[in-house]
């Protein structure tokens, strides 16, 4: 299971007798990415409930989620830096390992009573530090386990959404009969399950960086290559604007717009039209392969406002729900478009690193649209913000359409 060898052309890294996708190494790789998913998901419901359920208030469980995604926000960066000195693939086993100790603990403490809430916050920052760590090469893996690489990355997003769908409502069952421990004992074993899988993974060469080159050095080389593009950093810039003024306030704006009226199951009901939706996008970039794909990703984005104006238009429950369901579908094709195109034009020896800064520029501002909803609502009203976050998401994807280099970027083929 050789991993390291700098010069070895990509083309040597695929088997041609095997699948597009269904390769073996893609089975391992699937299995490990979607087992992952899994646990990432039922963790923040399960320690919020779990944290409330046994008496500790919502500041509690507030402080809990920034412990966890912190940690992640702040050192995905050098998760990529690690990723590319030490392969992706040894850094995502490391990752694993991490987080199976983190969950084992974080069992025995649920178990057993949280004395000491310190003990929690310091578990959930492994927790954290290691998806940080984790991250970058869940990209960069994709080119080396499978030929058709938007065809996978469509099976990833559809698994992606399906995981984060059942992944919530089975913690929440487990949470309501007492067992929030349990839950993570689950979690556990599904983060073992991945490390034994991308263990198993055969990957031959993987590119490197130059030998010698120190951390400071390394994070230098992956900016300079994520801003000589300039479809990348356009893209994020653009999602920057859109995960502070629309993305980052939705959620918690259409709660306290949905629950008061029709109830928390019709809130429910409606993200999880968002999540079929998405898998359904999914399914439809693995076969639809457009020779531009990050303008058809853009256009598809042109679904996302239906959902902030039925918010302020007072739609029924069912029409919101349609609406998460168009959503849902431009935003899959879009990730698997987006996704594609950076795993497919970024050399590899520096992917880690430009994927670091991608996910750091654009994930990294969802959390202070979020924080900034509130205080915005106070100032100027809901009805207000949501108008704005509709004109946003309107404007995002005819930016995306209007900006050449992203407009004009051709797909890359498949490997043959």
């Amino acid at each position: 299971m050789s991993e390291r060898l700098a010069d070895a052309p990509a083309a040597e890294q695929a088997r041609p007798a095997e699948p597009a996708i269904w390769s073996r190494n893609f089975r391992y790789y699937f299995t490990a990415r979607s087992a992952g998913l899994l646990s990432w998901a039922m963790l923040p419901v399960a320690v919020s409930a779990g944290l409330i359920g046994s008496g500790h208030g919502l500041d509690a469980a507030g402080y809990a989620m920034a412990f966890l995604v912190g940690p992640f926000a702040g050192l995905v960066l050098f998760g990529g830096v690690l990723a590319d000195r030490f392969t992706a693939r040894r850094m995502m086993i490391v990752a694993d390992l991490a987080n199976l100790t983190a969950h084992i603990l974080l069992a025995v403490l649920f178990l057993h009573g949280i004395d000491h809430l310190w003990q929690l916050y310091a578990l959930l920052v492994v927790a954290g530090t290691a998806n940080a760590l984790f991250q970058p090469g869940a990209s960069s893996t994709v080119p080396l386990v499978a030929r058709d690489v938007q065809g996978a990355n469509g099976v990833l997003r559809t698994s992606e959404a399906v995981t984060g769908l059942g992944g919530p409502a089975l913690a929440g069952v487990l949470v309501g009969f007492g067992s929030t421990g349990w839950v993570m004992v689950i979690s556990g074993l599904a983060y073992a399950t991945s490390a034994i899988c991308l263990f198993a993974l055969r990957l031959g060469a993987v590119p490197a960086p130059p030998v010698g080159d120190g951390l400071w050095r390394n994070l230098v080389v992956g900016w300079r290559e994520f801003r000589s593009r300039s479809w990348l950093w356009g893209v994020i810039a653009i999602w920057m604007v859109y995960a502070v003024l629309s993305w980052g306030p939705q959620l918690s704006l259409a709660a306290g717009l949905i629950v008061p009226r029709h109830g928390a199951t019709a809130f429910g009901l409606v993200n999880c039209a968002l999540g079929a939706g998405t898998v359904a996008g999914g399914l439809i970039a693995i076969r639809w392969k457009p020779a531009r794909p990050l303008a058809a990703g853009g256009a598809a984005m042109f679904a996302y406002p239906l959902y902030p104006l039925g918010l302020v238009l007072g739609a029924p429950v069912w029409l919101l729900a349609a609406a998460q369901l168009l959503v849902g579908a431009g935003i899959g094709v879009w990730g698997v478009m987006w996704a594609t195109s950076v795993q497919t034009q970024v050399p590899g020896e520096v992917l880690n690193r430009v994927h670091a800064y991608e996910v750091a520029g654009s994930v990294g501002m969802y959390p202070l649209g979020s924080a900034l909803a509130g205080p915005a609502v106070h100032a100027f009203g809901t009805t207000p913000v949501l108008l704005v976050g509709t004109v946003v998401a309107l404007l995002v994807p005819a930016a995306l359409l209007l900006t050449r280099p992203i407009r004009t970027l051709t797909r890359v083929p498949d490997r043959s």
